[in-house]
């Protein structure tokens, strides 16, 4: 994009000269000392001991309020924000007063990085501040921030524009604090999971993110090409099919937080980039699962919130274990009348008309299945509900059930109306994988681009032997959603994918 410069952006390039003029570089290559953090000294400080007679601080101007020879300002740091007292005298002890006069006073702009050095003291009002004793420009900010403006308990010129907020997350970062409260707890969210995962023994692993074949979901791939080797890849869809490969390879415990892409919609659950945390744990089943992942999921809500009770939107979530379990074929019959249990394909057509969900060529028995509980059922489960035991034909990595025919040991998580986690008890039969492999090739002849392709070199590592295995897939963005009371996945995504700016913008 070209630059075309605002009038204040004009006047911040002219100081920028003038700064330079005057000897001061505003953009110093040495390193500036950071002893304490705003919010660390706001928690510790004791008036009464003076524990804090020196300290240095480095973050953005947010605000300025002159008195002549003082000044107030408010400085922003990692840790959140504190007043500082800026007096001429303390800052230029001699006679040149060219730092107070004309740097600070004149030069230094709101969204200025700068570094003070001083003590800490309480104001008259109670107020705790640092009164500062020298200041340094770190870096001098070419555009102005947007400004924020609170009175009465009203605020006014608030950054609150969606687009804006995520095409300039550094913005959006630096005016709305509460957007990094969310981020923070997203690091803590992963965190709390990898201490969970490796206290039970697990192995983190990294496992290929470009795929001569997208397996492990039905999904569109990003599809690009390697001119070094001269042939198509694929951006993973999935990365269950590698994990699987070291189960067979002797890990017995193995996950990975995986950056996926699927080439398809967005909306306010769907990136086409996103992570999912998968696991693979071998000598286990579904119903270990099931009981491994409400644990899981209870510790992370005590962590972020201290209860197990979760606000989202104008619901409470109960995250305490144990959750309820679900048939999907009880779920269907539930909500919508229709005992689809025995139904051929022709027979969910039928039923997708009488409940006017479109339907095409390309779909067979399993998407139908999915399309019915998608459109009418899964929105209801808004407490923590685990759906069980899908049919064969929606499931074709995962293991025939143990005791019902025609379908599979496969749960899917929904918590407030949306799946947080699929999970299986996995396929390991080389020979069944191989025809349900083939059954989704001719599902992608009949037009479903989602259908998988066959991977011919999971075949064979399952050939080799892979053990009795349970894994599942959990989507960390939605469930961090589901913790951080959001509504849309952009808001729990730094930088979401937008549509490319076009000129002027």
């Amino acid at each position: 994009m070209s630059q075309h410069l605002s009038e204040q952006e004009i006047v911040r390039r002219d100081k920028l000269t003038e700064l330079e003029a005057l000897g001061v570089n505003p953009y110093p290559p040495e390193l500036f000392h950071v002893s304490h953090y705003s919010q660390a000294i706001l928690d510790t400080f004791d008036a009464e001991q003076n524990n804090l007679p020196d300290v240095s601080l480095a973050g953005r101007i947010m605000s300025v309020r002159l008195m002549g020879k003082a000044a107030f300002a408010v400085l922003q740091d990692a840790g959140g924000r504190i007043q500082l007292y800026i007096g001429r005298d303390a800052i230029c002890p001699g006679e040149d007063k060219t730092l107070y006069d004309e740097v600070f006073k004149r030069l230094v702009d709101i969204g200025d990085f700068v570094g003070v050095k001083g003590y800490v003291f309480k104001t008259k009002t109670g107020e705790t501040s640092i009164h500062v004793s020298s200041l340094q420009l770190l870096a001098k900010s070419l555009k102005p921030l947007p400004i924020v403006k609170e009175k009465d308990g009203e605020i006014y010129d608030a950054f609150t524009d969606p687009e804006q907020r995520y095409r300039q997350r550094y913005v959006d970062l630096v005016v709305n604090p509460h957007v990094r409260n969310t981020f923070i707890k997203r690091t803590k969210l992963v965190k709390t999971i990898r201490d969970f995962l490796d206290a039970h023994g697990a192995m983190e692993v990294d496992t290929p993110v470009l795929q001569n074949i997208p397996g492990g979901a039905a999904a569109r791939p990003f599809a690009t090409h390697h001119n070094a080797l001269d042939v198509p890849f694929y951006l993973r869809i999935a990365n269950e099919l590698y994990l699987k490969r070291l189960i067979v390879g002797g890990f017995d415990f193995v996950y990975e937080f995986s950056r996926n892409f699927r080439n398809e919609g967005m909306d306010r659950t769907h990136n086409p980039e996103f992570t999912v945390l998968e696991f693979y744990v071998a000598y286990k089943d579904y119903f270990w699962m099931m009981d491994f992942t409400e644990n899981l999921l209870e510790k992370i809500a005590i962590e972020l919130h201290g209860t197990t009770e979760v606000t989202m939107g104008d619901k409470v979530l109960n995250f305490k274990a144990p959750f309820k379990r679900v048939p999907i074929y009880d779920a269907i019959k539930e909500f919508t009348g229709f005992d689809v249990s025995e139904m051929d394909e022709a027979g969910l057509v039928d039923v997708c008309k009488k409940l006017h969900i479109e339907t095409d060529a390309s779909m067979g028995k399993g998407k139908l299945i999915d399309e019915i509980f998608g459109a009418k059922c899964e929105g209801n489960f808004t407490q923590p509900t685990f759906i069980i035991d899908y049919p064969v034909e929606l499931s074709p990595l995962t293991k025939k059930h143990r005791s019902k025919a025609g379908l599979v040991e496969r749960f899917e998580l929904m918590v407030n109306g949306k799946e947080i986690a699929n999970a299986y008890t996995e396929l390991n039969d080389p020979i069944d994988q191989r025809a349900r492999f083939e059954e989704q090739a001719k599902l992608m002849e009949r037009g479903d681009d989602e259908a998988m392709f066959i991977d011919h070199d999971f075949l064979r590592a399952l050939e080799y032997g892979m053990p009795p295995t349970s894994g599942i897939g959990i989507g960390i963005d939605r469930l961090v959603m589901l913790m951080t009371n959001q509504a849309s996945i952009q808001e729990v995504l730094f930088f979401p994918q937008m549509r490319p700016e076009t000129e002027g913008e």
